[in-house]
């Protein structure tokens, strides 16, 4: 299993540094990381078993996707595989020719530097919706990880020069440089302030 490679090109073998993140984190070398097609989805935290590349792949179908409705229209993307998968291997090229490292690494570390801690959930007291601070389910750290750097990167790729590649290239390495550039760290940022005024 170790001579296999990451769209045949990038080693898989990095260690995770963040504990909270281990057990969920997957990292199992496959060539093409577009072919669990849903197999692990009747299982408990099916996420799992799905690697991290892939899981950013399948974020990027809804790119435009903001809270409850689409901000932007995610069109470029929705239901085409292909078009999610080049873009994925375009932009792990890019961030190789950037950083002169194993973008594998980079995509790892960026997601422990944006896995966001604490967050705020609202419940309800009588007819007052009270706020308060609790702590992010690891999946779900990954999750919103994910997500803000797609939201990030396609919204300064739309109506923009900048390619989706360049985008999310810029994106990732920002996150991992731990950079206010960033739109997940910056977001991450955000919600521990709002969870801390919630205490």
């Amino acid at each position: 299993m170790s001579d296999i490679k990451l769209f045949n090109k990038w080693d898989t073998n990095v260690e995770i540094q963040d504990p909270g993140l281990k057990n969920y984190l997957n990292l199992k070398p496959v060539v093409v990381p577009r072919m669990s097609h849903g197999r692990h989805s009747s299982k408990k935290f099916y996420k799992s078993e799905m690697n991290i590349v892939e899981r950013l792949m399948n974020h990027l179908f809804v790119s435009g996707h903001r809270g409850k409705k689409h901000k932007l229209t995610s069109g470029t993307f929705s239901g085409k595989g292909t078009t999610a998968y080049n873009t994925m291997k375009e932009c792990m090229e890019l961030i190789e020719k950037k950083t002169k490292t194993n973008p594998v690494e980079i995509l790892v570390r960026a997601v422990e530097n944006a896995a966001l801690r604490e967050e705020v959930s609202s419940y309800q007291v009588g007819s007052i919706i009270a706020r308060k601070a609790v702590i992010t389910a690891p999946q779900r750290r990954i999750d919103m990880a994910l997500r803000f750097f797609v939201q990030g990167a396609y919204r300064k790729s739309f109506n923009s020069k900048k390619s989706i590649v360049q985008a999310l290239a810029d994106e990732i390495i920002s996150a991992y440089n731990n950079s206010k550039d960033s739109n997940a760290i910056s977001e991450k940022e955000r919600l521990e302030r709002e969870a801390e005024g919630a205490r």
